[in-house]
């Protein structure tokens, strides 16, 4: 088994907020992985006093311990306590109420002598080769599947990356996350519920040969630029690495137009081989 992961901020003046770590329990076979991609609030308040970072770090090492430690829950009810304990940790001094409370996408698997369980949660990916070599990406798209008008929304601010048409955008998307209505998409935030609504599904443990976790900073490769399929990025990651997906990434954020979103995100990938 082998595990390679590089995260890295897409400024290095501001803190990274992604998280990836994996584990490989004392206590057999098997591991579990986690990456989380932390939700960058518009400037003013968010109701935290804590801020992204904290939170991705405390929620992606309770999900990670319980992932690697409660064989007897599932990775949707080890978010959600992980969820909760996050939250109670902060509860007293923050407004998780607010709508722009700290919240992250979640990427989490998890593998035994039997089976590779995932979970998935917003517009973070992972890849599953399966000992074929044929590359199946897990992912949750009602973040792609966004209203017309508020597409239309997204498709203005990066014509014109006017900041009046960016902060409607922000607006329009901030009413979609977690609706309580499930008309939007979810992000992991303060409510433990959430996780009742992330992808989530098993392989054979016999089938699975790697798996490749990815925050939206590194699938801009395929999802942004266009350089290649799913099978094409994990073909570079299994050939070069974690960096190199990377750094192909950072070349083409330097060439391509200011104006689409942020022109450089935060990027994280995991690679782990189970074979």
């Amino acid at each position: 088994m082998r595990i390679d992961m590089i995260t890295e901020p897409g400024n290095p003046q501001r803190l990274n907020e992604d998280y990836v770590s994996a584990t490989l329990p004392a206590f057999g076979t098997g591991g579990a992985l986690v990456v989380l991609d932390g939700v960058t609030p518009p400037e003013g308040d968010d109701g935290c006093c804590h801020g992204v970072p904290w939170f991705v770090a405390r929620l992606g090492g309770a999900l990670l311990e319980l992932a690697g430690s409660r064989r007897d829950m599932t990775l949707a009810e080890c978010l959600a306590v992980a969820l909760a304990r996050t939250a109670d940790a902060h509860r007293e001094t923050c407004d998780l109420f607010h709508p722009r409370t700290p919240q992250a996408t979640v990427v989490a698997a998890r593998w035994d002598e039997e089976r590779v369980e995932h979970l998935v949660l917003s517009d973070s990916a992972l890849l599953v080769e399966t000992a074929d070599g044929t590359v199946h990406p897990v992912l949750d798209r009602r973040l792609a599947g966004l209203p017309p008008a508020v597409r239309a929304l997204r498709d203005r601010v990066r014509q014109t990356g006017e900041e009046s048409d960016r902060e409607a955008y922000v607006r329009a998307v901030e009413g979609l996350r977690n609706a309580p209505d499930g008309s939007g998409f979810f992000t992991a935030a303060a409510d433990p519920g959430v996780a009742a609504h992330a992808v989530t599904g098993s392989h054979p443990r016999a089938e699975v040969s790697a798996l490749l976790a990815l925050t939206d900073g590194a699938t801009r490769w395929t999802e942004t630029f266009h350089l290649g399929d799913w099978a094409g990025l994990f073909a570079l990651v299994r050939k070069e690495g974690p960096r190199a997906l990377v750094q192909r990434v950072r070349t083409a954020e330097a060439d391509s137009s200011p104006r689409r979103g942020k022109q450089h995100d935060d990027a994280t990938v995991l690679l782990a081989e189970l074979d």
